[in-house]
């Protein structure tokens, strides 16, 4: 910290800004910030919660000038511990800000586009644009938990709608530090807002500017060539991955290294017809052809095609059985008050030894048992039948191209497989069947890992090229051999799989997985796919090449990619 500031100082400086009631220095009100949603945690000397633009450019200024680490955060919900420290080993003590009080999402250009503030939800814009009949970037998955429109941006998150890939723009608002160590503003929203940055901050945050200020641009407000991309079935590169160069910019990618005010996105058309297919098999083979037959030859690609292999099924089914009845029953918006009530009585209930370890977990999979069979029969009957499982979401002309097509192949190949239409009822279960697989994992093997003498967790997504035809993982038996359980899934069509491992007691969980990320190296795949390297991977050079450009002095989310965590890069 610099000289010039104690502590205490900072402390109280930081206080002036906020308001004491929003900074915490005590250990334990620190503690949900400086944990990960699945992976991660470490030390911080406070976490503050500024309540507006200004207030977050104020407390950037006092940390840039105490020369101390910035993490900015908002909902927390990464799943490789990005977006929290990591350790203890920070040359320079660490601030966390938490953007969740400066939420608002301002919808421009007639709805065709959005700004989205820090804290600003995806589930809350599926429902500011509603009305406009449209719908954001990302409507599955990451919008059930709360996740953040800058937390994507910043990440190249997501990209399970094939037709529109990772979540990126080029328009940004965002304060960035100088190699000389000075903060500074960066408009570069396209949008006239006014010259100093109080002033664009306020006129921001309180929309004070006309319809005449947002100006037609160039720049990108998202992956608009991704459907070209992903159609080229025969490029021995993946279609999208987090390192990919091509979709690093400024805000994009940044992985916080940048201090990211607003983002403006563009919005989708809600499809006016919509049909899920459901579809079954023994052979891999069967998929792979399906897969390449539609991105090339479709007029219309599906919206969305996600995978299952049978143990995802069955995890999923009994492990994250209340995760789904929740989101059924009450919806999506009760999920981060789940969230945050399972934190309430996780960090309560451990004060008291005699309690279990993650106590909500244990409770709600208790009380799961006693609700009846929540899939329906016919996707039932398919798992007594089938392998692999396949969920093929398409809209408008892509429906009767699909059915027609499905409709053939399974006829002039019978006994390669099946498939039925959904009715919405079936759409909306196995989407949601498919949702809750990410948590299931984690919930066996917290419930079963005594019994089994089961070793750690170990999760990869990576991205394999598209004209991969072997996608169904066969690793070699020596590392067959440590793995008690596998579990599979992912976005089939841009071949993006979450390949998760429970390890054998006793195995060397860094040793395992470098064998495992050389198979992956061989076959030309890239990883992370779409969750970010936060601290679990280490960030290929294209990436760390990048934070170090838009980050000079190593300011902001240090050591993000297994890089430097001292000032200027050192070594």
């Amino acid at each position: 910290m610099n000289a010039e500031h104690s502590p205490n100082q900072l402390a109280e400086t930081l206080a002036a800004i906020v308001g004491p009631k929003y900074i915490y220095t005590d250990q334990e009100k620190k503690a949900p910030y400086c944990k990960g949603f699945r992976f991660g945690s470490g030390g911080a000397y406070a976490v503050v919660r500024p309540g507006s633009l200004v207030e977050i450019w104020h407390v950037l200024q006092a940390c840039v000038d105490a020369d101390v680490i910035v993490i900015m955060q908002a909902a927390n919900t990464g799943l490789t511990g990005g977006s929290t420290p990591s350790g203890s080993d920070y040359d320079r003590p660490v601030v966390i800000i938490s953007t969740m009080r400066v939420d608002g999402v301002q919808i421009i250009k007639n709805g065709e586009q959005i700004i989205g503030l820090p804290g600003s939800t995806l589930f809350g814009l599926e429902e500011d644009l509603k009305p406009h009949g449209r719908e954001p970037h990302s409507v599955i998955g990451s919008s059930c938990i709360g996740a953040s429109i800058v937390g994507g941006i910043c990440n190249n998150s997501g990209g399970a709608l094939v037709q529109r890939g990772p979540a990126y723009t080029e328009m940004s608002l965002y304060a960035e530090v100088t190699p000389d160590g000075k903060l500074e503003l960066v408009n570069h929203l396209g949008i006239k807002l006014g010259n100093s940055p109080e002033e664009i901050l306020h006129n921001l945050e309180h929309k004070r500017y006309q319809e005449s200020d947002v100006l037609d641009t160039e720049q990108r407000a998202s992956d608009v060539e991704y459907e070209q991309r992903v159609r080229d079935v025969d490029a021995d590169t993946p279609s999208r991955f987090n390192a990919d160069p091509r979709r690093l910019h400024e805000s994009a990618g940044c992985a916080g290294k940048l201090a990211v005010f607003a983002v403006r996105m563009d919005t989708f058309p809600i499809p006016e017809k919509q049909q899920v297919f459901y579809m079954g098999t023994n052979d891999p083979s069967v998929m792979e052809d399906i897969r390449r037959h539609m991105l090339s030859q479709f007029d219309n690609i599906p919206v969305s095609g996600e995978y299952m292999h049978k143990t995802c099924y069955d995890l999923s089914k009994e492990y994250g059985k209340d995760t789904f009845l929740v989101i059924d029953k009450l919806g999506t918006k009760y999920m981060p008050k789940l969230f945050a009530v399972k934190r309430t009585v996780d960090r309560i209930s451990g004060k008291f030894s005699f309690i279990p370890k993650q106590f909500s977990d244990r409770a709600l999979q208790f009380m799961s048992k006693f609700f009846p069979n929540h899939l329906p029969e016919r996707m039932e009957s398919f798992r007594k039948q089938y392998d692999h499982h396949w969920i093929i979401e398409t809209a408008n002309a892509g429906v009767d191209e699909a059915r027609a097509y499905l409709t053939q192949y399974f006829q002039d190949n019978p006994g390669k497989g099946g498939f039925f239409e959904c009715t919405e009822r079936e759409a909306e279960q196995a989407i949601l069947h498919r949702f809750v697989a990410g948590g299931a994992l984690s919930r066996f093997h917290l419930i079963q890992n005594k019994s089994q003498n089961l070793g750690s967790i170990m999760t990869i997504d990576v991205a394999f090229p598209r004209n991969e035809r072997d996608w169904y993982e066969t690793l070699p038996p020596e590392i067959d051999e440590q793995i008690a359980v596998k579990m599979y899934y992912g976005h089939f069509f841009c071949h993006v799989m979450h390949q998760n491992y429970i390890l054998k007691q006793g195995v060397d969980a860094k040793a395992l997985k470098q064998q495992i990320l050389e198979t992956f190296d061989a076959r030309g795949a890239k990883y992370p796919a779409e969750h970010n390297v936060g601290h679990e991977y280490a960030a290929e050079e294209s990436l760390s090449s990048f934070y170090k450009k838009i980050d000079p002095t190593n300011s902001f989310n240090a050591g993000i990619g297994k890089t430097s965590k001292k000032k200027n890069w050192e070594a």
